[in-house]
């Protein structure tokens, strides 16, 4: 007897049933609840992120720091074709998928001070720690006359 699964990730993956076999090289279908799933680790002079990205290409990864955000953008598109012997479709698939991710970094912490790595499905991102440098109020004195 078939019976969904209420303890999995995503509950309609039961009543959808997305085959492993999309064709899909991205992460997107089967495993798109594994896409941008990230680690955070504090080294002595820097954070590294490590943020899961399979089947993605580089080009197709945007990363910007923007009033204090590092934002990870992944926008993918896939297609199969395949044909038999007089050219007519047998299968035809297409696919799009976006997912992004957005993390409080700080408002002193440049893009340029940013590592970036992309390798074997994982990129990796080294955040280095920046000291806020408090500015002391210089006292404004009146000239008198």
């Amino acid at each position: 007897m078939y019976m969904p699964s209420i303890f999995r990730d995503n509950f309609w993956d039961n009543f959808f049933g997305e085959s492993d076999n999309c064709g899909c090289e991205v992460g997107f279908s089967k495993g798109y609840n594994e896409l941008l799933r990230t680690d955070v680790k504090e080294n002595e002079h820097d954070f590294e992120l490590n943020i899961s990205a399979p089947g993605i290409k580089k080009e197709d990864i945007k990363a910007e720091v923007n009033e204090g955000y590092l934002t990870v953008n992944v926008e993918s598109k896939n297609e199969v074709n395949e044909k038999d012997e007089k050219s007519n479709f047998i299968r035809r698939e297409r696919f799009y998928g976006k997912a992004s991710r957005s993390f409080y970094v700080g408002d002193d912490v440049k893009t340029e001070d940013i590592k970036a790595k992309l390798e074997n499905g994982v990129l990796t991102l080294n955040i280095p720690k920046v000291e806020k440098v408090e500015q002391k109020p210089e006292p404004k004195y009146i000239s008198i006359e």
